[in-house]
């Protein structure tokens, strides 16, 4: 199975048309036809259901075209990291990045990163614990910001130099906005939205035994998406303070839990990782800059 091949099938996935993939590639029909036929041979499954005017994916082309995505990304990495290796002005990062106020920090390092290696070229996927973990182990990340430690065993990690506040986003003209800070009590029987990772780790530690009075409305991984269903009224949006916009035109206003609960940001990497010269650079960089902030 060849890296070119599999770039083929990507293509043809994507565009849902032989003669639109073939133009894409550059490269004859017949010959795009033969590659995808050879794949499918060497697999021993059928990849595409060919319509009159249209290809789609069967149940294993779904799955080699994640495994596949994968492994392009990979070898188009690696490449970049050989041609960099003599490059002293830049190179590629990539993050995965969990959502708080601190991701500032985070850019002001790129930022300052960025007038020793003008040439800098950075990737950025935003994504809970569990999607950016993935794609760190499989070695598509550098780092990943995440709002938890990791195992020690296995990562290596930076704390962030603030914490995030925990607070409940409401709608301007609820009852509970006149209120200074949130109790427990006061969301008994209310429809909240929270992310699932918050909901099962954070929530339950401030909430303590009476956790299964609360009720989860809906979860979301993107706290702006749940604020715009709070706006409506749909619920009440558990979340990092200065995550969601709640200045006085917003419709929205932000009161803290009570007591006070809040959450560590941490850098992390994979601990015997084999980084790229820029990678390795940014490092000892940020390193030093957290620990004097």
């Amino acid at each position: 199975m060849e890296i070119r091949t599999l770039r083929y099938f990507l293509a043809v996935a994507r565009e849902e048309n032989m003669t639109r993939a073939a133009e894409t590639l550059h490269v004859t029909q017949p010959t795009l036809s033969k590659s995808l036929k050879s794949l499918e041979d060497e697999l021993g499954k059928k990849l595409f259901t060919r319509h009159s005017f249209s290809i789609k994916l069967t149940d294993e082309g779904i799955l080699l075209r994640n495994r596949a995505e994968d492994l392009v990304s990979m070898a188009d990495r690696i490449e970049q990291e050989f041609i960099s290796l003599d490059d002293i002005t830049g190179g590629d990062l990539y993050f995965g990045l969990a959502e708080s106020f601190q991701i500032r920090y985070l850019a002001q390092s790129i930022h300052s990163f960025k007038q020793t290696y003008p040439d800098l070229r950075y990737h950025i996927t935003s994504g809970d614990t569990e999607q950016v973990m993935e794609k760190l182990d499989k070695g598509l990340l550098d780092f990943v910001v995440l709002a938890e430690s990791a195992d020690a065993g296995t990562y290596e990690s930076v704390v962030f130099p603030e914490a995030d506040l925990w607070g409940l986003v409401i709608p301007e003209d609820d009852p509970l906005a006149k209120k200074k800070a949130i109790h427990v009590d006061d969301l008994i029987g209310l429809p909240l939205f929270c992310s699932e990772q918050s909901w099962e780790n954070d929530i339950p530690k401030w909430a303590g035994d009476k956790m299964s009075d609360l009720h989860l409305e809906g979860s979301f991984r993107l706290a702006y998406n749940a604020s715009i269903f709070t706006k409506e009224h749909l619920g009440y949006l558990l979340t990092f303070d200065r995550l969601i916009d709640t200045s006085p035109e917003s419709g929205l206003v932000f009161r803290p839990l009570m007591p006070c609960l809040e959450t560590k940001l941490y850098l992390v990497w994979k601990r015997y990782q084999t980084f790229s010269p820029i990678a390795e650079r940014f490092l000892k960089q940020i390193q030093s800059t957290f620990t004097a902030i």
